[in-house]
């Protein structure tokens, strides 16, 4: 998983208005930069070309799902106390590519157990689950770089692995007490003071911004081979693709 090199860069990435926000990074160090590409497949070919894409966006999609969706979500849900709300069930690869939110929850009850409708939340960003699942079942050699993350896991991992006590936004609007924790875990985890500061590409909002720099923080500790998946090991689709969230 590691390279060493001074040229290599990393990337954290999460999904926004614009359609993606990247935080690159170097495996060390300030240098980095932050850009909104319409999309997945234009992050990978960007020009740094980064060797490990680390996402918050499901990858891997079961063929039916279980109680709370996969094994995944229900691996890192206990972790994140009062935060465990953002871990969307993820459910069957068919009801992720069904036609209409009606057609998804129909589909849904009938490949889940017990049968559960998808989430409205979840059915809203299935066409960026649906983007990144073409990438990677077009590409088979992606599937070495980029990798599944989930923000609040990334926290709970920056914050000596306990949930954090504030969430980042109440009543859909950003909380600033919650931002500025999410600041300071960044800043000790050494990413670069002037992209956590800076002001948001034309595209993305503030919060996706603290996102994509958490996903950055494990994109490091992957680089780093110091990430843990969640399940371990992790399960892998019909595609082959890995089921686990890493932080």
């Amino acid at each position: 998983m590691a390279e060493v090199s001074e040229n290599v860069w990393l990337a954290g990435v999460d999904g926004c208005s614009g359609g993606w926000v990247a935080a690159f990074v170097r495996p060390a160090g300030d240098k980095g930069r932050l850009a909104v590409f319409a999309r997945f497949a234009e992050v990978l070919a960007a020009p740094e070309r980064p060797a490990i894409v680390a996402v918050d966006m499901p990858i891997g999609l079961p063929e039916r799902a279980g109680g709370g969706g996969r094994a995944a979500e229900n691996a890192v849900r206990p972790l994140l106390g009062a935060r465990q709300s953002s871990v969307f069930s993820v459910p069957s690869r068919a009801a992720i590519y069904a036609a209409d939110y009606p057609r998804a929850c129909q589909v849904a009850l009938e490949t889940s157990e017990p049968p559960r409708k998808v989430s409205k939340q979840l059915f809203n960003i299935a066409p960026k689950i649906r983007e990144v699942d073409a990438v990677l079942r077009a590409e088979p050699q992606a599937v070495n770089r980029v990798y599944e993350v989930h923000p609040e896991v990334a926290f709970w991992r920056l914050n000596n692995e306990q949930a954090l006590d504030q969430p980042k936004k109440v009543k859909s609007r950003p909380y600033p007490p919650g931002l500025a924790l999410r600041r300071e875990l960044l800043e000790a985890a050494k990413l670069s003071p002037a992209l956590i500061a800076a002001r948001p590409p034309k595209g993305a909002a503030e919060d996706d911004i603290i996102d994509a720099l958490a996903c950055a923080a494990v994109a490091r500790r992957l680089h780093a081979n110091l990430a843990r998946p969640f399940p371990d090991p992790p399960p892998r689709d019909a595609y082959g693709l890995p089921m686990a969230i890493w932080a």
